[in-house]
């Protein structure tokens, strides 16, 4: 079973709609395929069918695929808890098994290792992209702020847009809420950024960002918002990268730039947005964070709402903090800042970035709510600080 959402296009000629189609809760299903179904017409001998991953209902989950002249086949999955690559077992008919479990609820990215050839799962049609390639997803129902639920739900459309700022079509996600198509009210807007493994799918792919809203929407627990989630990236990622792109995803002339000058814009333009500072958000994971304070700390008076998760200063904070020094000591802007908001793991290995900056912060007279979970640098942390963070926007 498939949840689907169909997007809508925005009013502007250049946005365009696409079908979306987001990971499934995954049900249990046999936990032996099928014996092969003979010939069928015209198409020869049917192999067995391989059905991959299920999930059972004590949460373990199973992954198979047929690989007859493989010698090892392995699992990667850096968010399921064990870590590392898992090894399939061969059984009958070239099937290869691999059981895993008990795993949390939640949706986690993976991908198959045959004779160390990574690949996606070929029976498992739920993927997420992000920077560099593409994972297949796999989701563990049983999260009360997360599943897909019998609730009014938004729509999520991949636009489209030009930048002027890199001279290229570019790609976001935007997720309106439940009634947006039906009303002629105007929305708050909340940016919502992704990290460097990651891209502008990745929030609603294996983030499951548009649930956890319509959930919270649904329990009267977050105002109705429109959360545009854009592509961080505008060249390869690393310090090598051109100058010109802005080391390569900071600055003027990289995303920074087409945030400011080409992303808001049209989505002021395209959509019923509410405008002053009040009505507007901002927040970002790993890079997406650091971009987030770049971004917010450039003019801190458009935004009354600024988030970082598992992330900080990730350039030199001296330097930072010397060149952002006028918006730091600026007491107008600083008081209407109405949240400024840290979550990160203890196991974090970007907490030696974050805890520094949340107390620079606090020397220049600001008032950071500093939230530290468990576990480390992964997306089991950052759906829960959204889930934290969306219900104080707005109010």
């Amino acid at each position: 079973m498939k949840s689907t959402i169909w997007v809508r296009a925005c009013s502007g000629a250049l946005a365009l709609a696409t079908l979306i189609t987001l990971p499934a809760i995954a049900q249990e299903r046999p936990a032996q395929p099928p014996a092969a179904q003979g010939r069928g017409r015209g198409r020869g001998q049917r192999g067995p069918a391989v059905i991959s991953p299920t999930v059972a209902a004590d949460g373990y989950i199973t992954f198979r695929i047929q690989a007859p002249k493989a010698e090892k086949v392995n699992l990667s999955a850096g968010d399921i808890p064990g870590g590392g690559q898992r090894s399939f077992t061969k059984g009958e008919n070239d099937l290869w098994e691999l059981k895993i479990g008990p795993v949390n609820p939640g949706a986690y990215r993976y991908l198959i290792s045959v004779d160390g050839v990574s690949t996606v799962d070929p029976h498992n049609p739920s993927i997420s992209e992000s920077n560099a390639n593409v994972w297949s997803v796999v989701v563990v129902p049983g999260s009360d702020f997360m599943d897909a639920k019998d609730v009014p739900h938004g729509a999520v459309a991949a636009v489209y847009y030009p930048s002027s700022t890199l001279g290229r079509m570019r790609r976001m996600h935007v997720y309106t809420p439940p009634g947006y198509e039906t009303s002629s009210e105007k929305y708050p807007v909340f940016y919502l950024l992704h990290g460097a493994g990651d891209c502008d799918d990745s929030w609603t792919s294996v983030g499951r960002a548009n649930f956890i809203l319509d959930n919270l929407i649904a329990a009267g627990k977050a105002t109705p918002m429109i959360v545009v989630m854009p592509a961080g990236h505008t060249g390869p990622f690393g310090a090598g990268a051109p100058a010109g792109r802005g080391g390569p995803n900071f600055g003027a002339g990289g995303f920074e730039g087409d945030f400011s000058k080409d992303i808001r814009p049209y989505i002021e333009k395209h959509y019923r947005t509410l405008n002053d500072r009040n009505s507007r958000a901002i927040a970002g994971l790993s890079m997406g964070g650091a971009q987030t304070l770049n971004i917010a700390f450039s003019d801190l008076s458009d935004f009354g709402y600024v988030g970082v998760f598992s992330s900080g200063i990730l350039s030199d904070r001296d330097q930072w903090e010397t060149e952002h020094k006028a918006q730091l000591d600026n007491a107008s802007a600083r008081d209407g800042l109405k949240l400024l908001w840290f979550g990160i793991g203890s196991q974090d290995f970007l907490l030696n970035r974050c805890q520094p900056t949340v107390e620079m912060f606090k020397q220049h007279g600001f008032k950071p709510d500093f939230h530290e979970s468990s576990g480390g640098h992964t997306w089991i942390n950052w759906r829960d600080y959204l889930d934290l963070f969306a219900p104080q926007l707005f109010r």
